[in-house]
């Protein structure tokens, strides 16, 4: 059979990739805000205000908010290729499953480990946010602040056991955090513009003083803002009408979280005018907001809606990681062990416990060597956009391809597609050049030495994986 036909054939047989396979996940337990849910918390869209938008005006300034309109943009086209394939098919895989099922078993591998990368490195980072935010909170409440040992392995050992438990129970819990974390900061904001009128910002409008070689690298930090957006496709097995729900789902969080990014990048910006301090060296901006429109308390427990967010995160990325090594796994690049689910649960333990012991491993391992909390999210963040990268211009480059083999080639999806790739290079070019200081420099390296790992053994595993391919 033709590698044409047979990308035909997974897409048309039943229109959903994994239904009739048998992972063993709960199918259909998951309504549309649930499944929205998944993406928006593995964003965490309401630590940004905090740790990633005052990264961003370093390199940007007055063009913040700019950097996040041009982001959003990017993010759109990558949703656009996305949806189109999560209108075709539904599976625990998500993007590893629509680059391996259309595109040569080799480059399957590379958007595998790039994504599981990508989740892994995400939840590792948000875990370091947290870290900082619940030190922040008990130095304010108590004076005092708790070992980062405790603290890491209370976030892993909890968000697993919930990441383990129930699928429905972690969406709904995640729903509810960050629906209560946004609107905290939403009321500030909207206080604050109240508090300054109906007046623009000439200056940012104007994108005075910005810089052009500030914006490549301001764009790849803004792009952590939205990474993860893609991640309900990873619940193509427990999504009802997944076909409907999930590309619905991707293009609303894009949309969502690119407005707020920007509504909160232009307000931070105006908020800080007149302070003694810079945006950009403010360990709590929205404290500073909050004072500044009146309302104290609230920075507060935006403080404490970010930590929880930031759990969040953490079991969001858990949940997306366990159903990618489950697809891995059925499909022989990773030991079967990991492609088993509970008979109860209907959850991969094995992969939710890998996942939570590998990002304790480096938090802990980074931790013990006197790295900060704040560190720890810059640092793996910018590791984990480039998986993201890779796996996002991996389905840009699968579409068009999966799209002939059904016989519906469009000129227009082929030109998003290829616009969507040389976007992603562009993110990945502007990461490295101009050349980044320590330890900065250092993280490309690290990411093509563990995808190297990676490819050496899928080689080791290449009769494997022909063969479970010759039987699904």
């Amino acid at each position: 059979m033709t590698k044409t036909a047979a990308t035909a054939e997974v897409y048309s047989a039943h229109g959903v990739d994994n239904v009739d396979r048998g992972y063993g996940l709960h199918k259909g337990v998951l309504g549309p805000m649930e499944t929205l849910a998944q993406s928006v918390s593995a964003m965490a869209p309401s630590t940004s205000p905090s740790l990633t938008i005052p990264l961003v005006f370093a390199l940007a300034g007055n063009g913040t908010w700019f950097v996040y309109l041009l982001t959003t943009a990017a993010m759109l086209l990558v949703g656009f290729c996305i949806s189109r394939f999560a209108r075709m098919s539904a599976s625990p895989g998500s993007l590893y499953t629509y680059t391996a099922d259309t595109l040569r078993p080799s480059l399957g591998a590379v958007a595998a480990w790039s994504l599981l990368l990508a989740y892994v490195a995400t939840g590792a980072s948000v875990a370091g946010g947290a870290l900082y935010y619940c030190n922040l909170l008990f130095s304010q409440f108590f004076s005092w602040t708790p070992p980062a040992l405790m603290t890491l392995l209370l976030v892993f050992a909890l968000t697993g056991a919930i990441a383990f438990r129930d699928v429905k129970l972690s969406a709904e819990m995640m729903l509810w955090i960050e629906i209560v974390s946004v609107s905290l900061i939403a009321i500030v904001l909207a206080l604050l513009l109240a508090r300054y009128g109906l007046r623009f910002d000439m200056n940012q409008l104007r994108l005075k003083g910005v810089s052009i070689s500030g914006l490549g690298p301001a764009l790849v930090l803004a792009m952590f803002s939205f990474v993860g957006f893609e991640s309900a496709t990873t619940l193509g097995a427990e999504a009802r009408e997944p076909l409907k729900t999930i590309p619905r789902a991707v293009i609303q969080c894009a949309i969502l979280a690119g407005i707020f990014f920007m509504l909160c990048a232009y307000s931070e910006v105006l908020g800080f005018h007149g302070e003694t301090g810079k945006l950009s060296d403010s360990t709590s901006p929205l404290h500073v907001l909050a004072r500044k429109a009146g309302v104290s308390p609230l920075g507060t427990a935006i403080d404490i809606g970010a930590f929880v967010s930031m759990f969040a995160c953490v079991l969001a990325c858990t949940t997306a990681a366990a159903r990618v090594m489950l697809r891995m796994a059925r499909s022989g690049l990773m030991p079967g062990i990991f492609g088993r689910t509970h008979p109860r649960f209907g959850t991969p333990g094995a992969g939710v416990a890998l996942t939570c012991l590998v990002m304790f491993a480096a938090t802990a391992g980074l931790a013990l060597n006197g790295v900060s909390g704040t560190d720890m999210y810059g640092w793996l963040g910018s590791v984990s956009v480039f998986g993201f990268l890779t796996a996002y211009a991996l389905v840009a480059v699968s579409l068009p391809f999966a799209r002939r083999a059904l016989g519906q080639h469009s000129h227009t999806v082929v030109v998003i597609s290829w616009v969507t790739v040389l976007v992603m290079i562009a993110g990945v070019v502007g990461s490295i050049y101009p050349v980044p200081p320590a330890p900065a420099i250092w993280f490309p390296y690290i990411y093509l030495a563990y995808m190297a790992l990676g490819m050496a053994w899928f080689l080791v595993r290449r009769k494997t994986i022909h063969a479970q391919r010759a039987i699904t």
